[in-house]
């Protein structure tokens, strides 16, 4: 297995360590190079030294986690990104690694464990509708028995996942400021409408309304839960004629309903369509829904983040296609927290 760098610096709470399951390999490669800038200007930083872990995955299956450095006493942080597209392994799989990382550190006897996961598995699973789990409490409940005293991501889907926890904390991050300071220096923001792409995202939309100074709209629909990922109706709340739109998500799955909403759009006279998510999982069939939008001159481009990320030959190779990096706002909230810091304006 490859090395994992691991930061320390001399902090209230203790050393600060950070380690990567392999599936959070790179984003945590991220972090820490924003990381390695915020240190620099601290006077009281400690050097950076290498440890090593391991992730074994066994023959049937089975996995665990080993750190071969000493983390007793420390202020220690865990990144993992649960849905990696650049891997054969499972969100199970990703999900099954991460505890026994959390755990491993528990076992290391590490003064305080963070789980940095920027997609929170299950998120979607918040409540029951009919004789069902609620699996987004399992995982947090998972998580907490495992060890970790805090969870760290990003645009979680349903807010009330922060009640699922009984003694570990959840921070949650928003990529809104990243993607809309992206937009507004690569993309014109004259004669825009915000629109949301269902009622549940209207509170996402009103903000970027605000912050860009552009006009509302609201895209409602009604969902037919007795199939799989199929919309009944959808009507438009508000006037998009003539305009360019800017779709704010939290995440794209499958890509149908985000394809339905430019669809209505589009007959209402909406000009430019574009689309932004903190969370491009783009599952089956994503790509090609997106892909034939794009031909089709119904999307002008969808703005991602590296909270999912792809690969640079992706990012290269797909037109419509355009990734801001939101490792700078984690290593910022791991940097605080360390240090005792604020964290609630980064929060935002």
């Amino acid at each position: 297995m490859d090395s994992t760098t691991i930061v320390r610096t001399k902090g209230e709470r203790g050393a600060m360590s950070i380690m990567a399951c392999d599936s959070g390999r790179a984003f945590a490669t991220r972090i820490i190079q924003h990381l390695n800038e915020i240190i620099q200007n601290e006077t009281h930083s400690l050097p950076l030294r290498l440890i090593h872990s391991e992730e074994i995955t066994f023959s049937n299956g089975e996995v665990k986690t080993v750190i071969h450095e000493n983390v007793r006493g420390d202020d220690h942080y865990i990144v993992q990104c649960i849905d990696d597209p650049l891997s054969e392994k499972s969100v199970n799989d990703n999900l099954m690694a991460l505890l026994t990382a959390i755990n491993a550190a528990f076992q290391s006897d590490a003064d305080s464990i963070t789980a940095v996961i920027p997609q929170f598995p299950y998120s979607r699973q918040e409540r029951k509708k009919t004789r069902e789990c609620i699996t987004a409490k399992q995982v947090a409940q998972f998580i907490e028995v495992s060890g970790a005293n805090r969870v760290i991501t990003l645009d979680v889907h349903a807010e009330a996942i922060m009640g699922f926890f009984t003694t570990a904390k959840l921070e949650n991050l928003h990529a809104s400021n990243y993607i809309i300071k992206h937009f507004k220096e690569n993309y014109s923001a004259n004669d825009l409408v915000i629109t949301a792409a269902d009622v549940g995202g209207a509170e996402r939309a009103r903000y970027y309304s605000k912050t860009l100074h552009a006009h509302l709209a609201i895209v409602d629909k009604a969902r037919d839960y007795s199939k799989k990922s199929v919309i009944s109706s959808m009507r438009l709340v508000g006037d998009v004629d003539g305009k360019d739109v800017l779709i704010p998500d939290d995440m794209i799955s499958t890509g149908g309903t985000i394809i339905n909403a430019v669809k209505l759009l589009k007959d209402k006279g909406a000009q430019k369509i574009y689309v932004t998510c903190s969370l491009p999982f783009f599952n089956e069939p994503a790509v090609e829904l997106l892909s034939k939008a794009y031909e089709e001159g119904l999307i002008a481009k969808v703005i991602g983040t590296d909270a999912v990320f792809h690969g640079p030959e992706f990012v290269k190779n797909t037109p419509w296609y355009d990734e801001v990096t939101i490792a700078p706002l984690f290593a910022e909230v791991i940097y605080n927290i360390n240090q005792k810091r604020s964290v609630s304006e980064l929060l935002k």
